[in-house]
C-alpha cells in the first residue's frame, strides 16, 4: 500500500498553467476562502476559474455580516463554462451557501471526469457548525466524500462527515484511525486530518491517511488563533499538490506556510478580526515550481 510520501496528484508538464475551479465564497472583509485561494493558487502558477458560492460583507466570525446566496445563478454560470469549452484540471470545493450548491460540484465532476477532486468541507470547528451551515446542509456535504481525491477536514467537520462523536482536539491516534478509516470506507482516495493539538504540547498535529497508511505531520502551534487559517492551509496544500509535490511534502508545506502567515498576521493592527494575513510569504509558494 502506497505511503503519502509516494502519493504525487499532479506532474506538471513544462511551462503549462494547469486550471483549476475554486467553489468558495467570497468575504469583503476578513480573509479567507476566494481572498485566500486566489492568490496562493495563483502564486503556484495556476489558472484560478472561481465560482463564488456566496457573498458575504465580512466573514462569519463577525457580527451581523451580510451574506447573499448565489445559489440561483449557479447552473447558468456553468452553462456559459460549457459554451466557453473551459477545461479543468482541477476541482477545489470549500465553503457552500446552500445544500444544493452540492449538485454544482457533483455537475463538475461529471463534465470534468480527469479533474483532481480536492474537497475542504468547510462546516464548522470546536465541535460546533458555522452559523449559516444547517442539518440539511451537512448531510448534502457528505455527498463530496465519495470520490474526492484528497478530503482536508479539520476534527469537526471529520465527525459530522463519518457520524461519529467529536472528542475534541486532544484525540488519540486510534481515533484518528477510526474517524479517518470511516471517511477512506465512504469513498474518499486520501484524507487529510487537520488539527490534533494534545495538552501541553506547542505543535500541532495532521494525519495522512490513504488504504491501511497512516502518517503524522507536526508544525509549530502558535498561542493564538486566526479567522481563516483552514482556508489558507486547504490553499496551500492544493498549491503544492498542482506543483508536483507529493502529498506527504504538501502537507508539510501547508503547515509551515500557515504558521509564517500567522507570524506576520500577528503583527497587524485588529488581527483578530482581518483574518489571516499571508501576502508577504506568498514568495514561499511561488518557489515550489
Amino acid at each position: 500500500m502506497s505511503s503519502a510520501a509516494d502519493i504525487c496528484l499532479y506532474s506538471r508538464d513544462g511551462a503549462y498553467l494547469p486550471r483549476v475551479a475554486a467553489v468558495h465564497d467570497l468575504c469583503g472583509y476578513g480573509k479567507c476562502s476566494l481572498g485566500v485561494a486566489i492568490p496562493v493558487l495563483s502564486a503556484a502558477g495556476i489558472d484560478v476559474c472561481p465560482v463564488p458560492t456566496s457573498l458575504f460583507s465580512a466573514n462569519t466570525a463577525l457580527p451581523g455580516f451580510y451574506q447573499y446566496d448565489t445559489t440561483p445563478m449557479l447552473e447558468p454560470y456553468l452553462d456559459a463554462w460549457r459554451v466557453h469549452g473551459v477545461r479543468l484540471d482541477g476541482i477545489y470545493s470549500g465553503f457552500l451557501g446552500s445544500a444544493e450548491q452540492v449538485d454544482a460540484i457533483l455537475r463538475l465532476y461529471r463534465e470534468y471526469p480527469s479533474a483532481l477532486r480536492i474537497v475542504d468541507p468547510v462546516m464548522g470547528d470546536g465541535g460546533h457548525t458555522y452559523p449559516t451551515y444547517t442539518d440539511e446542509m451537512c448531510e448534502a456535504t457528505r455527498g463530496l466524500v465519495n470520490g474526492s481525491d484528497v478530503l482536508t477536514p479539520n476534527l469537526t467537520e471529520a465527525a459530522i462527515l463519518a457520524g461519529v462523536p467529536y472528542g475534541g482536539q486532544d484525540v488519540d491516534e486510534q481515533y484518528v484511525r477510526r474517524v479517518t478509516g470511516a471517511l477512506l470506507s465512504m469513498g474518499a482516495r486520501t484524507v487529510v486530518l487537520k488539527g490534533v493539538v494534545r495538552a501541553g504540547e506547542s505543535v500541532i498535529r495532521n494525519y495522512v491517511a490513504c488504504g491501511d497508511s497512516l502518517e503524522e505531520v507536526r508544525a509549530e502551534l502558535l498561542p493564538f488563533m486566526i479567522h481563516g487559517t483552514g482556508d489558507l492551509f486547504a490553499s496551500a496544500l492544493t498549491a503544492a499538490i498542482y506543483a508536483g509535490r507529493s502529498l506527504l511534502e504538501a502537507v508539510r508545506f501547508a503547515g509551515d506556510f500557515v504558521r509564517d502567515a500567522m507570524a506576520v498576521t500577528r503583527l497587524q493592527p485588529d488581527y483578530e478580526r482581518r483574518g489571516v494575513s499571508f501576502e508577504s510569504v506568498l514568495g514561499d509558494v511561488t518557489a515550489l515550481i
